[in-house]
């Protein structure tokens, strides 16, 4: 897949939301596809923009030399802005809801994690091009957030990242929340990579869609909190799952489905894509070659079954597929679908970009390659 079928696809899956919210009526036109009777509608605002800008904002803070991307991506990022200004104002119509912190388990905390990761991801895009009222009502969310108690599990990560961004924009935290998740989270890694989510190991992609990325994010935000030793390995870890995750995609571009939350498609991949970002990863897999296998992911997820007749996401894998919501998913949960794009950070002469298009390990070893075994780690 080239990079301009990427974009054309994170246009179709960003332009329904983002144009909406920028007219402060996203509340008013999205409706709320969930399991009846769960009530997730309050938190599927800030669920659809936090989650779809998460994926979305390394592209918006990149330099782009071609024409035709640029309109599109400033399109979509003067959109975003907007977005967020509302999202971030108590008297818009789409407000957050930060300060409904009456639920002990708030889904709030997970959802201004995610923005939290989009503005980490997009200082300038979405911090510094933001006018100063909506940084500071960002600011007092994400300390309001600070009540909600976490899961014993990878919610945890979701105070972190909030943590962090509170740390980059203000210089406090709370470095005894730092602290303990660093230890419990340490305390439940498995071997290979893989780290139980909470104290019972689940065989799903949580290790992707939250724990490494948001474990990464801390290593990044908080080194000296961390001890050198640990930070090595959860860089090793991390590095290690990605080799996994890109191992679970077949050679025609599915993958295994396994565990829960797979309405989020192709964002299961979204510590392979950040990997790829950051321009570090694996031994062994090439960029063109993870370039493909994310495009072939993309394409059978984001089909355009995939999609409501009002052009928002419905609920399912690889279209309308109700029974994959479990009782917190619902339409705005759908758009960490987003997490697969974020290799568009990259400039387009990038290797991951540039090279000629090369087959991923499923697809090399089931052609009858000769390739090396693969080894886990300790």
């Amino acid at each position: 897949m080239t990079r301009r079928e990427f974009v054309d696809r994170l246009d179709t899956l960003a332009a329904q939301v983002l144009a909406a919210a920028a007219r402060d009526n996203l509340r008013g036109t999205m409706t709320v596809e969930e399991k009846p009777g769960v009530g997730r509608g309050p938190f599927a605002v800030l669920e659809a923009l936090g989650r779809l800008l998460c994926g979305l904002a390394p592209w918006l803070e990149a330099e782009i030399a071609d024409p035709e991307e640029l309109a599109i991506r400033d399109l979509l990022g003067a959109q975003a802005r907007r977005a967020v200004c509302r999202l971030a104002d108590p008297a818009a119509k789409d407000y957050g809801g930060f300060g409904a912190l009456d639920q002990p388990y708030s889904q709030i905390l997970v959802d201004a994690a995610f923005l939290a990761q989009a503005i980490l991801r997009a200082p300038r895009a979405l911090w510094a091009e933001l006018p100063e009222e909506t940084r500071q009502n960002l600011l007092a969310a994400f300390r309001q957030t600070r009540r909600i108690r976490a899961h014993l599990s990878n919610w945890l990560l979701f105070s972190t990242e909030i943590e962090a961004v509170l740390k980059k924009y203000t210089g406090e935290y709370d470095a005894h929340t730092v602290r303990g998740t660093l230890r419990l989270l340490d305390s439940w890694y498995c071997g290979d990579g893989w780290y139980s989510d909470g104290p019972s190991f689940a065989f799903d992609y949580y290790n992707s869609l939250v724990i490494h990325p948001m474990l990464l994010d801390l290593v990044r935000a908080f080194p000296e909190l961390v001890p050198a030793e640990l930070a090595e390995h959860i860089a090793t870890r991390a590095k290690r799952y990605g080799q996994c995750l890109e191992r679970l995609i077949a050679a025609d571009g599915t993958f295994i489905v396994t565990g829960r939350s797979m309405a989020y498609r192709c964002g299961v991949f979204h510590l392979l894509a950040m990997l790829a970002l950051e321009e570090r990863l694996p031994e062994g897999l090439s960029p063109a070659g993870v370039r493909e296998a994310l495009g072939a992911v993309i394409a059978h997820t984001l089909t355009p079954a995939s999609y409501r007749p009002d052009g928002f996401l419905a609920i399912g894998l690889c279209g309308a597929q109700p029974r994959l919501g479990e009782d917190y998913i619902c339409t705005g949960s759908l758009y960490l679908a987003s997490a697969a794009f974020l290799p568009l950070g990259l400039p387009a002469e990038s290797p991951f970009w540039a090279d000629p298009d090369a087959a991923w390990s499923q697809k090399r070893l089931w052609a009858g390659e000769n390739m090396p075994c693969d080894h886990g780690i300790a």
